[in-house]
C-alpha cells in the first residue's frame, strides 16, 4: 500500500480558512476535540478538510458547515445588512489538537 504523502500548502488553503471563530460556545467544543473557523463562502467540506490538514498538519475526522445570515441593522437611521458568514466546525482525530492562539506555522 502506498504511503500517504504530506499535503503541500497551497495559496488557496489560506483563502479557504479565513479566521478562527473564538466564542464561549466554540471554546466549549474544544472538549469534544473540535475547532470552529470562519471560512470562505464558496468553500466546500472537502476543501476545508484539505486546508486544515495542510496548514496545521493534523488529521480531520469530520467537517460540519453552517451559514449565519447577516442581520438587518440601522446606522444613523439608515438600514444596512451585515454580511453572511460561513463557519466550519472541524472535528479532529483523537490525540490531535490545534492551538489557534499561536497562529499559522
Amino acid at each position: 500500500m502506498a504511503k500517504k504523502q504530506a499535503a503541500t500548502v497551497d495559496n488557496r488553503h489560506y483563502d479557504v480558512v479565513v479566521a478562527p471563530h473564538i466564542t464561549e460556545k466554540s471554546t466549549l467544543l474544544s472538549e469534544f476535540n473540535a475547532v470552529v473557523f470562519k471560512v470562505a463562502g464558496d468553500a466546500s467540506k472537502p476543501e476545508i478538510k484539505a486546508a486544515v490538514e495542510a496548514i496545521w498538519g493534523v488529521d480531520v475526522k469530520s467537517v460540519n458547515t453552517l451559514v449565519t445570515k447577516g442581520k438587518t441593522k440601522k446606522w444613523k437611521g439608515k438600514p444596512y445588512t451585515r454580511s453572511d458568514v460561513k463557519k466550519a466546525i472541524v472535528r479532529l482525530a483523537e490525540g490531535q489538537s490545534i492551538d489557534i492562539t499561536e497562529g499559522v506555522r
